[in-house]
């Protein structure tokens, strides 16, 4: 099979590579017995549902260690069961329902979360083609012409989930989470299938296995006398567009540092605050299986899906049987360290950097970064050389360093103008306070700051006329 990329034609230096034969395509996809799809259906499912449960005791035990602190280590060796007891633990807990929810969408919205994550991931490959059973097969449940587009419209779907327990449980925290969700979506979803477009325009396909065919070899170039090859993955050639992915898809899975819609700090826990026994577990399943999706979006379009790392793609051997399965996983878990890394590193940013890091930086830049590429793209195709996507590949990322270190830049002008204009302590004094605090500080005119909401037998204690003067405030 010959991946080409788009619009080329045989014959012309558009050719992107010569794939072996194990590497499947569409019409190897639809022609499984059905035991073989209920097989791929439960390894699928089993295979997040696991990963999840122990990627949340890895994150226990990794935060631990950078904190110089013991993660979880009894419920059994090294404390691997923990998480499953965690699971059973809440399973036998009470489910509380505020009184006042919509109790439909309620109940329905951490399903709505979690089940566009699996959905998701079933486009997703993981390897050549292989024998199980006798029966020769890809390992992959589906692919489709169109397959990372179901990618994109089933993590859009997921935000429904969050934004719908937001609106449903008649509280303002849990309001405030899924707006912030659903403002957040829409930030970076943009920003995020603009960095896919330079994918697509290179691998000429959207289907996820083709992606990872075109990322086999590189063009041909002479050495020295030694035949070589051009970087293959896309990681490499395109790396702004994986830099933006990068950082989008922290803020897609809603985790540190762009973790706005749970807020601890400011909303309690969020758009899932007022959840409680299995439908909590739900919101953190989804969580999880979510980070675990784009991870393996991220290895598929970006670091050559199952393909072996160089060097060991040199040998033919680590590219067939069931050797591209524990590749394709260890970039995953790759991934998911980093994620990890992030939250025990950063702190959680304020949301008008969250806007403004979306609507600025990420998407201008992919937008400017698009159109480079397919002017690139066409100027290839007319017979230039391949070291300009190296190259332009370079100038944006010092172009996107330079935009962030100015916008630093401006955001410490700012700090320091705001420092300066401020009163001295004299003058601050001598100044009349404000009738109310300023954004972002609440305001604090609470109704028992009055004495409203006090004991009856109380009042003349407050009002100086009874009892004992040292009686406490009730509200």
């Amino acid at each position: 099979m010959t991946v080409l990329a788009w619009g080329a034609t045989p014959g012309t230096h558009a050719v992107l590579a010569a794939s072996p034969s194990n590497v499947p395509t569409l019409s190897d996809f639809g022609l499984d017995p059905w035991w073989i799809i209920l097989l791929k259906v439960l390894a699928v499912f089993v295979f997040l549902l696991i990963t999840a449960l122990y990627t949340i005791w890895a994150e226990r035990r990794i935060i631990g260690r950078m904190q110089q602190r013991p993660g979880p280590n009894r419920a059994g060796k090294f404390g691997l069961l923990q998480t499953l007891m965690d699971g059973i633990k809440l399973a036998f807990m009470e489910d509380i329902v505020p009184r006042g929810v919509d109790r439909i969408l309620f109940w329905i919205a951490p399903a709505v979360s979690v089940i566009p994550a699996f959905i998701a991931f079933s486009v997703i490959p993981w390897g050549p083609e292989v024998s199980v059973f006798g029966h020769r097969t890809p390992l992959q449940l589906t692919d489709l012409p169109v397959a990372v587009l179901l990618i994109i419209a089933m993590s859009s779907l997921g935000v429904y989930g969050i934004v719908l327990a937001g609106w449903s449980a008649n509280s303002p925290y849990s309001l405030l989470g899924g707006l912030r969700s659903s403002a957040q979506v829409i930030s970076y979803e943009i920003a995020m299938s603009l960095a896919f477009v330079p994918v697509f325009l290179f691998a000429g396909s959207l289907s996820t296995s083709q992606i990872v065919a075109s990322q086999i070899h590189g063009p041909e170039f002479h050495l020295f006398g030694v035949i070589w090859h051009w970087p293959s993955w896309y990681a490499v050639l395109l790396l702004p567009s994986f830099l933006i992915y990068i950082v989008t898809m922290v803020g897609e899975t809603n985790r540190l540092p762009f973790d706005l819609p749970e807020g601890e700090g400011e909303l309690v826990g969020g758009y899932h605050t007022e959840y409680s026994s299995l439908k909590f577990a739900m919101t953190q399943l989804a969580e999880y299986v979510n980070m675990i999706t784009v991870s393996a979006l991220a290895t598929t379009l970006f670091l050559g899906g199952w393909r072996a790392p160089w060097p060991l793609s040199v040998w033919p051997t680590f590219d067939n049987g069931w050797w591209p399965l524990l590749w394709f996983l260890l970039k995953v878990f790759g991934f998911l360290f980093f994620f990890i890394w992030l939250r025990a590193s950063l702190p959680r940013i304020r949301y008008d950097q969250l806007m403004r890091l979306g609507w600025k930086v990420l998407i201008p830049t992919a937008l400017g970064w698009t159109l480079l590429v397919a002017t690139a793209r066409v100027w290839r195709q007319q017979g230039g050389s391949p070291a300009v996507y190296v190259i332009f590949s370079l100038i944006m990322a010092v172009l996107v360093l330079l935009l962030l270190r100015w916008d630093s830049a401006a955001q410490r002008a700012e700090r320091q103008a705001e420092q300066a204009a401020q009163p001295g302590p004299e003058e601050a004094e001598a100044a009349e306070p404000p009738t109310r605090p300023s954004f972002p500080t609440p305001p604090l005119d609470l109704p028992h700051y009055h004495g409203i909401g006090l004991q009856a037998e109380q009042q003349p204690a407050l009002t100086g006329t009874g009892a004992d003067d040292s009686t406490a405030k009730e509200v």
